[in-house]
């Protein structure tokens, strides 16, 4: 089991940033791969970033390509987005989320943290 606790959501202008941060607890950080996931209300749960388990790897969805940067630290089994340029568009609960797979769909991700709401206005 892997519990994960998200933080640094708010609210923020379009065109600012902010970081989110997701702290794990229990088995082994670095065993899994860690993506972020954000979701309003009445729509599907969308992919944003992921990170393979050495860090290596990101995989971002075009959405968040040259404004997003996922990254990890093993050390403080903590893995971090960082939202620049936020649009409107962007408002969302964020989601962070282990697997043992590198994928960007939901359902291969086994432990998810409870989201952090992310509010930009224009």
């Amino acid at each position: 089991q892997v519990q994960l606790v998200e933080s640094g959501g708010g609210l923020v202008q379009a065109g600012g940033s902010l970081r989110l941060s997701c702290t794990a607890s229990g088995r082994t950080f670095s065993s899994y791969v860690m993506g972020w996931f954000r979701q309003t209300p009445g729509k599907e749960r969308e992919f944003v970033a992921s990170i393979s388990r050495s860090g290596g790897v990101r995989r971002y969805a075009d959405s968040a390509k040259g404004r997003f940067t996922i990254a990890r630290d093993n050390a403080k089994d903590t893995v971090s987005l960082q939202l620049n340029s936020l649009k409107p568009e962007d408002t969302a609960v964020y989601y962070c989320a282990a697997a043992s797979t590198h994928s960007t769909g939901d359902r291969d991700y086994d432990y998810w943290g409870q989201g952090t709401q992310v509010t930009v206005s224009s």
